[in-house]
């Protein structure tokens, strides 16, 4: 099952995706059918906004795997970018156009401040205070955040031919 689908009547937070993700294709589709769409999205858009008083713009960037476990006020600037299998809890706040790698996960309460890159593979605690860029890999924690943790690299695994494969 795709992390974004709707498992329930009381589904907020993947009906609020839902609602921007289809006024969206509706947007980019073009036509006189599209209008009536985009409209009929937006007012779905502004009930689930409503609802779970959080504010996703219609236009911002948001790859798939999209979670909000609770998304009870989320802010999310218009021009943030946000990665594939990103997961953002409540009260999170991406002020201005703040960058999302892949893979990112963001505590309750964190702020991002304006023109921040985040890299791929990395969780923001609780409550964190974002001001500087940060690179793949780590967990950040604190005001203003740090890093206070790195994982490993994965890198290839060395191939290493045997017995069968060498030549005499």
């Amino acid at each position: 099952m795709r992390r974004e689908a709707i498992r329930s009547f009381w589904d907020p937070a993947s009906k609020l995706m839902r609602a921007v993700r289809r006024y969206q294709a509706a947007r980019d589709k073009g036509g006189v059918l599209s209008v009536i769409q985009r409209k009929y999205w937006a007012l779905n858009h502004l009930f689930w906004s409503t609802i779970t008083q959080s504010e996703i713009h219609l236009n911002c960037r948001i790859a798939g795997g999209f979670r909000m476990p609770h998304p009870t006020g989320i802010i999310i600037h218009p021009d943030a970018r946000i990665g594939p299998n990103c997961m953002i809890f409540h009260q999170v706040t991406l002020a201005g156009p703040v960058t999302l790698g892949g893979h990112v996960d963001i505590g309750t309460g964190a702020k991002i401040l304006n023109g921040v890159t985040i890299g791929d593979h990395v969780t923001i605690g609780a409550n964190a205070v974002v001001t500087s860029d940060v690179p793949s890999g780590v967990t950040v924690a604190g005001i203003p955040a740090r890093i206070i943790a790195r994982r490993p690299v994965q890198t290839e695994p060395e191939t290493v031919p045997d017995e069968t494969t060498l030549s005499p």
